[in-house]
């Protein structure tokens, strides 16, 4: 899959002009991806998704493949982050690579919503979900049939809350 570049501002925010960032694992495992593209999916009614190509299906467990593609990635990806209005995470498939850019998101002082399925036989992370504070950093349990259901209320409370999500 070819990489873009970070996107110019009026590239990366819709009607809304909310730009949001969507983690999800990739070189940690691609067994939720069709989830991922269920996610992306339901983001794009409240805002651009800086990183819809975690949900693409062409992407493999290792990555994009460019020289230099570690640098590369890491930069661009937190050059989205920066940009972003709100953090969305799917934490089920534990990956280093969303734990960094959660705790990226911490400290640039980002809205994050995690979603984690507990049915999945996983446990999450003590450094996740002891993070929540039911505001800023919210973990919320679902099953898979209550994903889209579960974005609309988060993000119609933001709206509601704030006006806005950003």
């Amino acid at each position: 899959m070819a990489a873009a570049g970070p996107r110019g501002e009026s590239e990366q925010r819709d009607a809304q002009g909310r730009a949001l960032y969507f983690c999800g694992s990739i070189r940690g495992g691609r067994q939720d991806q069709a989830l991922y593209a269920r996610i992306v999916s339901r983001l794009r009614r409240f805002g651009t998704v800086l990183t819809e190509h975690v949900a693409a299906a062409g992407l493999a467990e290792n990555g994009e493949e460019l020289p230099g593609a570690d640098k590369f990635i890491h930069d661009r990806d937190l050059a989205w982050l920066q940009q972003a209005d709100t953090v969305v995470a799917e934490v089920t498939q534990p990956s280093l690579g969303v734990g960094y850019e959660l705790g990226r998101a911490v400290a640039l002082n980002k809205p994050v919503l995690c979603l984690f399925r507990p049915l999945s036989g996983r446990v999450l992370s003590a450094m996740i979900r002891g993070a929540a504070d039911g505001s800023r950093f919210q973990v919320w349990d679902y099953e898979e049939g209550q994903l889209e259901a579960l974005l609309d209320r988060y993000f119609e409370a933001a709206d509601s809350k704030q006006g806005g999500c950003s």
